[in-house]
C-alpha cells in the first residue's frame, strides 16, 4: 500500500537575502527549521539546507536498507552509525548536488569485514533514496566494522 509523507515551506524574500522554514506536517518531528541561501552556500549559522536534509534522509535509508539485508543474511547488526556528506557545487554554471559520501561504522556479530563491505554496497544500491539519486548524483559507501 503506498505510504505519503508531507513537508511544508514557508519562503519570504528573494533568494539572496530571504529566508525560509521547514516542518514535518506528517510526524511533527521538525517544526519550522530555517535555512536561507547561506545557509545552503557558505556557514550553516545554525539553519539547515536541502542538501542537509538529503544527507539525513539518504543516510537514514541507507541505515534500514543495511540493517534488512544484514538480518536477511542471519547477519543482525547490534549498531550501526551512518553519516552522509552531501556536497552542493557550482557546475557548468548551475549549482547542483554533486555527490553523497555515506560512511558507515558497524557492530555486527558473525560477519568479517568483506561480508560487511559487501553487504553496505547492497545496501547502497538497493536503498530507496539510492535508486532516486542514481544517475544524478555519485554516491560512495566506506564501510568500517568494528569489532
Amino acid at each position: 500500500m503506498p505510504v505519503s509523507r508531507h513537508a511544508m515551506v514557508n519562503w519570504v524574500g528573494d533568494l539572496q537575502s530571504g529566508s525560509g522554514s521547514v516542518s514535518g506536517l506528517t510526524s511533527q518531528a521538525f517544526v519550522q527549521l530555517p535555512f536561507s541561501w547561506s545557509s545552503r552556500t557558505e556557514a550553516a549559522n545554525g539553519e539547515t539546507s536541502p542538501e542537509e536534509l538529503v544527507a539525513a534522509a539518504h543516510a537514514s535509508c541507507f541505515a534500514m536498507a543495511l540493517a534488512h539485508g544484514l538480518s536477511l543474511n542471519e547477519t543482525p547488526p547490534h549498531e550501526l552509525q551512518v553519516t552522509a556528506t552531501v556536497t552542493f557545487d557550482f557546475v557548468r554554471g548551475n549549482w547542483q548536488i554533486v555527490s553523497n559520501d555515506l560512511i558507515v561504522r558497524g557492530m555486527v556479530p558473525g560477519l568479517d569485514e568483506a561480508g560487511f563491505r559487501h553487504s553496505a554496497e547492497e545496501a547502497k544500491t538497493n536503498c530507496p533514496l539510492s535508486q532516486a539519486l542514481k544517475d544524478n548524483v555519485a554516491i560512495t559507501v566506506q564501510a568500517i566494522l568494528d569489532t
